[in-house]
């Protein structure tokens, strides 16, 4: 079992996918790992040596920014943001989408459900 930077990549899949499980790496970092590693990205993970797997392990370790290190990153960016009080830093403390999104409709992901609506009280006739 191939085990990367604290994660289990699946068994099944091509090197080239299985290296996207691990937090901060895509397709594009991923090719350029394998590249660098002299790893064939059509293998699968199942099939790979133990000296292959320490190659790309050393590759990552050097480039650095993956998983714990670069959670820690981002949130440190977005807390110094709102600290600043800067207008990122406003959107992210309110909820509210940060990168120029409309919010009259739609943004439902960052806002959340809806609340539902309070109907207004019935005035008494006398």
């Amino acid at each position: 079992m191939a085990r990367i930077s604290g994660v289990d990549l699946p068994q099944n899949k091509r090197v080239e996918i299985g290296l996207t499980y691990i937090y901060g790496i895509g397709r594009s970092r991923a090719q350029t790992i394998l590249g660098k590693a002299q790893v064939e990205p059509g293998v699968r993970v199942k099939d790979l040596t133990e000296e292959e797997a320490q190659r790309i392990r050393q590759i990552i370790t050097q480039e650095g920014g993956v998983e714990g290190d670069l959670r820690k990153d981002v949130t440190q960016n977005i807390k110094r943001l709102m600290e600043i009080g800067c207008y990122r830093g406003v959107r992210h403390r309110k909820g509210l989408p940060v990168r120029g999104q409309r919010t009259s409709t739609n943004a439902r992901t960052r806002k959340g459900p809806r609340r539902g609506q309070v109907a207004g009280k019935k005035k008494i006739k006398k």
